[in-house]
């Protein structure tokens, strides 16, 4: 499947509704790292430094989005994606200014529980966002776009990592969070101002939670009907096999490496993986553009992946880890892309947002489990850091070379059979 290339400058000047949502994006993006810099550190004063208990921050977060995600996918495919941005924005803003002026963030409990709180109004508008964006957008311009909201949301993460870490050392935590608040209010004016977009087809709009338990079910099937789709559906979550423990590890990397206080550490070492995951899909257009090599790709980069972090985990922790980190998320920013942009050409506008929540379950789940696995396999000394480190990337390695395996000739054939202009699954 040939993809277009459409310049990101010229997407952005061109497309003014794009430019707002990647404007308003990159300001709330910005924000949830302080926040995720901060209970990282909360939870780790409130259980002495205990791996699980860290873990237990991503995976709290993870195991209350997966749930969610069928039916806040279904929601896309109902109710306007736009409103259901402002919502997820302003549930967000809400809870987080509640916490702050309750003072609520003095247990290990309260910190999972203000994550999980606001994981929600980030599961009602992410899978709102990616079936919109075909809505605003051209078919030439998806690739771009994609490309450009990874780079974006990248960037946002290795500034706001970078800067979140900085602020708390300085300023303290609840500083770092009343920003993050601010962040949300910002991106819901902006929201606001977008156009109507979609669903197309939004007349489902009666019965109870039998219709739209039927709707989710009715979405899985189609994923299930379309083998180009359900290829495709998962690729996210065979990064995750091993990219959910990495994420966590991160933060006991930064303990260790002595880039500054922990703070700092644990902020560079997530600006160096914001960075890279934004640079890998910029640059990457034109690989992910080449007919020939796109069947390859998505096992090729997770390959990538799990080789540079197992030569994080046998390298001194000095600064070229910084390069390798940077290394290994480009290449998983290229998985992201490419999948999402892969699902956005080959679904109807009618099912986008299931599709997306399914993918979307299937990635927050997976990282769940892995950073769990991660976090108990340190508590209980079963493996090093280190050793733990070389086995996220060999899940990964393997993962990469089982699309390759599998699925390649099958995307291959798909190739061959639409440019031949016979039907194909």
């Amino acid at each position: 499947m040939p993809m277009a290339e459409v310049s990101y400058i010229g997407l952005l000047r061109s497309n003014k509704a794009y430019r707002r949502l990647f404007t308003a994006n990159e300001i709330s993006y910005i924000g949830d790292w302080f926040s995720m810099i901060a209970l990282f550190l909360l939870a780790g004063e409130a259980s002495d430094n205990s791996p699980l208990a860290i873990a237990g921050v991503l995976a709290t977060r993870s195991f209350t989005f997966a749930p969610l995600e069928p039916l806040t996918g279904m929601l896309a495919d109902r109710y306007p994606r736009k409103w259901l941005m402002v919502i997820g924005n302003v549930w967000s803003f809400a809870i987080l200014v509640l916490a702050l002026y309750l003072g609520l963030l003095d247990s290990l409990a309260s910190v999972y529980l203000l994550g999980m709180a606001m994981v929600v109004g980030r599961a009602i508008s992410s899978n709102a966002e990616s079936a919109y964006v075909p809505n605003i957008c051209t078919e030439d311009e998806l690739l771009s776009a994609n490309a450009l909201s990874s780079g974006g949301w990248s960037a946002a993460m290795g500034i706001g990592a970078g800067i979140g870490g900085l602020t708390i050392s300085k300023y303290g935590i609840e500083t770092a969070l009343w920003i993050d608040s601010l962040t949300f209010l910002i991106a819901i004016l902006l929201i606001m101002t977008l156009p109507h977009g979609g669903p197309k087809k939004s007349g489902k709009r009666d019965g109870g939670a039998t219709v739209m338990l039927d709707e989710i079910w009715s979405g899985w099937k189609y994923i299930l009907s379309n083998p180009p789709i359900r290829r495709v559906v998962l690729a996210k979550a065979m990064w995750a096999s091993g990219g959910g423990a990495q994420v966590f590890l991160l933060i006991l990397i930064g303990k260790e490496a002595g880039f500054g206080d922990v703070a700092a550490g644990i902020g560079i070492l997530y600006m160096a993986r914001g960075f890279g995951s934004g640079f890998g899909p910029i640059v990457s257009r034109r690989l992910m553009a080449n007919v020939g090599l796109v069947p390859y790709l998505l096992g090729g980069v997770l390959i990538i992946s799990g080789a540079f972090y197992m030569a994080v985990a046998v390298s001194d922790w000095t600064m070229v880890i910084l390069v390798y980190v940077f290394i290994s998320h480009a290449a998983s920013g290229v998985n992201w892309v490419l999948s999402t942009t892969m699902l956005q050409k080959r679904s109807a506008d009618e099912w986008l947002g299931r599709v997306f929540g399914t993918d979307s379950l299937g990635i927050t789940m997976t990282m769940g489990l892995s950073t769990v696995a991660a976090g108990l396999i340190l508590e209980n000394g079963i493996m090093t850091l280190r050793e733990t480190i070389i086995a996220t990337g060999a899940i990964q390695i393997l993962a990469g070379l089982l699309w390759i395996v599998i699925a390649s000739p099958n995307e291959m054939k798909l190739i061959s059979e639409t440019d031949s202009g016979v039907p194909s699954n």
